[in-house]
């Protein structure tokens, strides 16, 4: 049974220009984003585990899941719902080993081998990007595109999320494009209102869906 989200929020304290990034992780929360990656690879562990238990804390009793990046013993140690792995990260299929039930496993991948061998080592759902244009992922090179994004969701049967450059009017191509979901840094940290911008997203997929 695959797990179901569409909308993903990656944290990035560095660029986040209003609350603390504790409490917007609270916003975040309380405005109903499915599933919230803990993304702040210069924190110490003791910063990380205050940092994840906190966002876990605030998630208690809503339907918003919570994974931490990279950091397997954190993400067990605070009882998230899961980790995401990289290229550098442990490998998935030590992870699934060793993690309880129904632990989820994100896996970012930058190119259709990357997915399908994610996806057969265990991999929950799938990060891939970047589609578009994005000065946080300018380290990876272009943009895949929308073309790439298509022929992964038509390989992977599993939830893939559309990541790198996604905006409000991105959204409906990355969906047409076979993507369960979106995900993102500045879609969710520059919005002026969390509450109206998950309206907006929940309404381009309700429109997606529609038969």
């Amino acid at each position: 049974m695959h797990p179901s989200f569409q909308l993903s929020y990656i944290t990035d304290r560095r660029s986040l220009r209003r609350s603390s990034l504790e409490s917007f992780l609270c916003e975040t929360i309380q405005a109903g984003v499915d599933l919230i990656q803990i993304r702040e690879k210069d924190l110490s562990t003791r910063e990380q585990i205050s940092l994840a238990e906190q966002a876990v804390s605030c998630a208690s009793g809503s339907a918003s899941r919570i994974v931490v990046n990279d950091r397997l013993d954190v993400a067990l140690s605070v009882g998230a719902a899961g980790v995401h792995l990289g290229h550098h990260s442990m490998p998935t299929r030590a992870v699934r080993a060793i993690a309880p039930p129904g632990f989820l496993i994100g896996v970012s991948c930058h190119s259709l081998e990357d997915a399908v061998a994610a996806e057969s080592k265990g991999a929950d759902y799938i990060l891939f990007g970047p589609v578009f244009e994005t000065p946080s992922k300018l380290p990876y090179g272009p943009p895949l595109g929308l073309q790439k994004l298509q022929e992964v969701t038509a390989r992977v049967k599993g939830p893939v999320l559309a990541l790198g450059g996604i905006t409000l009017e991105r959204v409906k191509p990355c969906l047409e494009a076979g993507a369960r979901g979106i995900a993102g840094i500045r879609i969710f940290q520059d919005a002026s209102s969390l509450t109206e911008l998950m309206t907006e997203l929940r309404a381009q997929f309700n429109l997606a869906h529609r038969p």
